[in-house]
């Protein structure tokens, strides 16, 4: 059975047990985050989830306060992690065939039936592992989620290089029509603008996150291209927008919003984050 080794480890997070747990602990109680414990979180019947994907100390803050409302949930049993395609490496859209994914909290199962079924249902998607051997933006989420939810817990890990209007939505149909069945968390793991003015990134991301609450992929795409956001999950965001739709969301809510320089004090050049639930 093929396992998948940390790209990230060492870099994005800390590389020990111990360390990375104390880590994701401190981006719980740190200033920009939630400031709650896990046992704090009220039940919310939370179907998706925006989540960024830098550092931990970077946006590992702004996350926490995502995981923490994801935590409320009791059942679930799938997480399905849509990321972007940094390195432009493998298929347009690649899912992973069973197996696991190592993180220095251990491993955790790769949902091959719902991968099977993935496939099945769109067109567009392929089973591709080389896609996701070095791809940071998956992968920095299953620490969270394993500190979250401990075990009995699988993964369905969603690659995506072609992020257009058309993909996206393809993709988040086909993961509605998987997932109806089980007991499933939908994640899209994107950063938004990198590399401007903390006050410039901050104007355009607010302006793109009112299109994720509003729900409307078409209003998203035309202002990630009338202000030219430089959020690297774009795709991700708008399948699954797409998918919880389809399940019966209704409602979005920013939970928090930052950008690097929130964490370096340096805000000339920032990257934005934000931590976003549908329900």
């Amino acid at each position: 059975m093929s396992v998948r080794y940390p790209a990230v480890a060492g870099q994005f997070y800390a590389a020990e047990k111990e360390d990375l747990l104390q880590s994701i602990q401190e981006c719980f109680t740190s200033k920009l985050g939630p400031g709650k414990t896990l046992g704090d979180a009220p039940p919310t019947p939370i179907k998706g989830v925006v989540m960024p994907h830098a550092g931990y100390m970077y946006s590992g803050p702004v996350a926490a306060h995502g995981y923490l409302a994801c935590s409320s949930l009791k059942h679930v049993k799938l997480a399905v992690i849509v990321g972007p395609n940094h390195w432009g490496i493998g298929s347009g859209v690649a899912t992973f065939r069973g197996g696991f994914w190592r993180t220095p909290l251990g491993n955790v199962e790769v949902d091959d039936a719902a991968a099977e079924a993935l496939v099945k249902a769109s067109g567009i998607v392929d089973f591709d592992e080389t896609a996701h051997k070095r791809e940071h933006s998956i992968e920095v989420q299953v620490p969270f989620l394993q500190y979250i939810f401990k075990q009995g817990f699988k993964i369905l890990p969603v690659s995506m290089a072609l992020q257009d209007h058309d993909t996206a939505v393809d993709v988040g149909k086909a993961l509605a029509k998987v997932v109806q069945a089980r007991d499933a968390l939908l994640i899209a793991s994107s950063d938004f603008t990198h590399y401007e003015p903390h006050e410039e990134a901050q104007r355009k991301d607010l302006e793109l996150v009112k299109t994720i609450l509003e729900l409307d992929v078409s209003r998203f795409y035309t202002v990630l291209r009338r202000l030219n956001v430089t959020a690297c999950g774009y795709g991700p965001v708008a399948c699954i927008i797409t998918a919880v739709k389809e399940l019966g969301a209704e409602k979005a809510r920013l939970l928090k919003y930052a950008t690097s320089g929130d964490s370096s004090g340096d805000y000339s050049s920032v990257v934005g984050y934000a931590s976003i639930v549908f329900t």
